[in-house]
């Protein structure tokens, strides 16, 4: 597999291409690192490919907060500019006078 360099960093804030949810980026991969189980998961028709990084978000929608796993393929930035109200952001990042999300020092790796 070909190793791209990463489009987001940790703390950009953005959203699903497809589907109504958005979030914060606590870590990557540079390419799929999830079980096969999970792949299978998604239908064919919109399985991305593994080769491309792979972000963890601490994702929202409406209802409810969540930890996603999404290709890079299927995020864009989030220019909204609404907070977001995942507890755990508070938790890993700080928001530095900019309004960027920084990682706290403790989980900084």
């Amino acid at each position: 597999m070909k190793q791209r360099n990463a489009k987001f960093n940790i703390g950009d804030v953005v959203r699903h291409r497809m589907f109504p949810f958005r979030g914060v980026i606590f870590d990557v991969d540079p390419e799929f690192a999830n079980t096969e189980e999970w792949w299978n998961s998604i239908p064919a028709e919109v399985r991305p490919d593994k080769d491309q990084p792979f972000y963890h978000l601490l994702a929202e929608n409406d209802e409810t907060e969540y930890v996603a796993y999404v290709s890079e393929q299927n995020l864009v930035n989030d220019e909204s500019g609404v907070p977001l109200r995942n507890p755990q952001v508070a938790q890993i990042f700080d928001k530095a006078p900019t309004g960027q999300l920084k990682p706290k020092m403790s989980f900084a790796h």
